[in-house]
C-alpha cells in the first residue's frame, strides 16, 4: 500500500491530539493518511485496552484514514530498541510514505519523546538495503520518507511551521473526543487527570487558536522539521 502520510503516535489519542487537524485538512485534499499507535495505552488512568481500541477505531472513522495499526509496544516503557525499531521499518515499508509525523520531540509524558526519536530513527533504518525484513511472507522493499515532521503535544514548543486548519478544527476536536474514556466527562466517576479537565478541552480550541493568531490563520496546528524545508514558490503563504 502507498500512502500520502504515516502518522505515528505512542499512544492512541496523540495522533487526534497533535495533528489531527492536519489529517482531516489532508485527507479533504485528496490525501492518502494511515495511523499507527506504538502502545495501546494500557497505563491510562482511565478505561481499559478494550475500550481505548474501540475509540481509536472511532476516531479513525471520523478523520478517515485508510488503515490504523497498533504496534503492542509496552506503554510507559518505550524503548529505542533493535525490536521496537524493526516493528516501526515494517509499517514504513508497507505503507511507503512521503511523510513521516511523529511524536513532540520533547513533553511531559517519556513515552512521547522516546517514541519520536525511536520513529525517527526506524525511518532512517527503514531505507538501509542490507536490513530485511519480511511482512505477511513477503520481502519487503526499502524506503525512506522524504520528510518526518513531529507535532506539538503539551509542553509549548515553538513550531517551525504551521498548518492551517480553519476549516477543520471541528473534525480534530470530534476525533479527539472520540475517545471518551480518556476526556472531558463531568459525568464520569473515575479519577481525575491532567487531561480530563474541562480546561484541557477547551484548550484543544485555544491553543489552536493561538498558533493560527500567530500565523496569521484562524486555526492553525504547529510542527518542528528534523531538516531544513525548502518551498519551490511562495505559493500558498499566508501573507
Amino acid at each position: 500500500m502507498k500512502i500520502d502520510i504515516l502518522a505515528f503516535g505512542a499512544h492512541p489519542d496523540d495522533v487526534e491530539l497533535g495533528c489531527g487537524g492536519t489529517i482531516a485538512k489532508l485527507i479533504s485534499e485528496g490525501k492518502t493518511c494511515a495511523i499507527v499507535d506504538l502502545t495501546k495505552g494500557e497505563l491510562g488512568t482511565r478505561g481499559t485496552e478494550e475500550t481505548r481500541k474501540a475509540e481509536a477505531m472511532d476516531a479513525a472513522k471520523i478523520l478517515g484514514v485508510v488503515a490504523r495499526e497498533n504496534l503492542g509496544m509496552k506503554d510507559g516503557f518505550l524503548e529505542n530498541s533493535e525490536e521496537y525499531q524493526m516493528r516501526i521499518v515494517k509499517m514504513v515499508r508497507k505503507y511507503r510514505p512521503e511523510i513521516v509525523l511523529a511524536n513532540a520531540i520533547d513533553d511531559r509524558h517519556p513515552d512521547h519523546a522516546k517514541g519520536a526519536k525511536l520513529v525517527s530513527d526506524a525511518c532512517f533504518l527503514s531505507g538501509l538495503r542490507k536490513i530485511e525484513t519480511v511482512l505477511d511472507g513477503e520481502n519487503q522493499e526499502v524506503w525512506r520518507p522524504k520528510h518526518i515532521f513531529h507535532y506539538i503535544q503539551w509542553k509549548n514548543i515553538e513550531p517551525e511551521f504551521c498548518i492551517d486548519i480553519s476549516e477543520h478544527l471541528d473534525k480534530k476536536v470530534a476525533a479527539c473526543m472520540a475517545f471518551k474514556t480518556q476526556f472531558y466527562d463531568p459525568t464520569s466517576k473515575e479519577p481525575e487527570t491532567p487531561i480530563t479537565s474541562k480546561d484541557f478541552y477547551e484548550s484543544l480550541t485555544y491553543r489552536a487558536q493561538d498558533l493560527g493568531r500567530l500565523s496569521g490563520v484562524a486555526y492553525a496546528e504547529g510542527f518542528t522539521s528534523e531538516k531544513l524545508i525548502s518551498l519551490k514558490n511562495f505559493d500558498g503563504i499566508v501573507w
